[in-house]
C-alpha cells in the first residue's frame, strides 16, 4: 500500500489517501502541542510510540468487541487505517481526578472517582474545544441519539478493558480521550491511544507517564513514553 496525496496534516499525524478510496495510512510524528497549539515542542521518538502503542491496544480492544479503524501498520510510523467520517466529539473518560476535571470541581489530582464519568467536547479547533452534553450534540447535529448510545458503551467498554489491562503493567489509568468515527454507516473507534492521549500513571509512586510531563514542563518526557513502551512488551 503506498501514499498518494496528502490529506491532512494535524498537530500530532499526517493523513494520506491511497490507491483504495477507503483507506487511508496515517504517519505519526514527533511533533508535540499543549493548551491549544500555544505551547510547542518535539518529543523524540513519540510518533513511532504512538503508532504502535494504537496498534496494539487497538488489536486489544478488537478482541474484546470494540471495532476500530485498524487495518495494518506498515512500519514504525505509519500505519493503513479505514476511512472514518470523524464524528466531532471529543469523547474523555475518567477514573480519578486530574486535569481540568480536578480544576473544575475543586479537587486534588489523583482521586478515585466513585464510578467512572463520561463527557463530551465539542471538536472545533476555533471554539477550543468545548465541554458539551448529549442534548447539545443532537441540538448541534453532531451525532444521533444512537450513534451516542453506541459510542458511550463502546467508551466505557474501552476503559474496562485498557483499565485491566494497564494495571498488569503496573500503570494507573487515570482518564483518557478517543474519538470515534462513520464506516459505511458503522460507528468505529478511530484516532489513537497513547501516551499523548491517555493519562498514565506509575501504580507505585504515581509518577507521570504521559503528555503532561510536556504539559507542565516536568523534564524526562522521552522516558517516560519510552518507560510505557517497554511495559507494553511489543516486539
Amino acid at each position: 500500500m503506498e501514499k498518494k496525496e496528502l490529506l491532512y496534516e494535524g498537530k500530532a499525524k499526517k493523513v494520506f489517501t491511497t490507491e483504495d478510496p477507503d483507506v487511508l495510512i496515517v504517519s505519526y510524528k514527533d511533533d508535540a502541542t499543549a493548551f491549544d497549539g500555544q505551547k510547542k515542542g518535539t518529543i523524540v521518538g513519540k510518533g513511532a510510540i504512538n503508532n504502535r502503542m494504537t496498534n496494539h491496544v487497538f488489536r486489544l480492544l478488537e478482541k474484546e468487541g470494540v471495532p476500530t479503524h485498524l487495518v495494518e501498520e506498515l512500519n514504525d510510523r505509519e500505519t493503513a487505517v479505514k476511512k472514518v467520517e470523524i464524528v466531532p466529539l471529543e469523547v474523555i473518560i475518567r477514573n480519578f481526578s486530574a486535569g481540568s476535571f480536578a480544576k473544575k470541581m475543586g479537587m486534588e489530582e489523583g482521586i478515585l472517582l466513585k464510578c467512572p464519568t463520561l463527557e463530551f467536547s465539542y471538536k472545533n479547533d476555533d471554539l477550543h474545544d468545548p465541554f458539551i452534553n448529549s442534548y447539545y450534540a443532537l441540538a448541534l447535529d453532531l451525532a444521533t441519539q444512537e450513534e451516542i448510545d453506541v459510542i458511550s458503551k463502546y467508551a466505557f467498554k474501552v476503559n474496562e478493558v485498557m483499565r485491566d489491562y494497564f494495571a498488569g503493567l503496573g500503570i494507573e489509568l487515570i482518564d483518557f480521550k478517543i474519538e470515534f468515527g462513520r464506516f459505511h454507516g458503522e460507528i468505529i473507534l478511530a484516532d489513537e491511544v497513547s501516551p499523548d492521549t491517555c493519562r498514565l500513571w506509575d501504580k507505585e509512586t504515581h509518577e507521570k507517564l504521559d503528555k503532561d510531563r510536556f504539559r507542565r514542563d516536568l523534564g524526562n518526557v522521552e522516558d517516560a513514553y519510552q518507560e510505557v513502551f517497554k511495559r507494553l512488551g511489543i516486539q
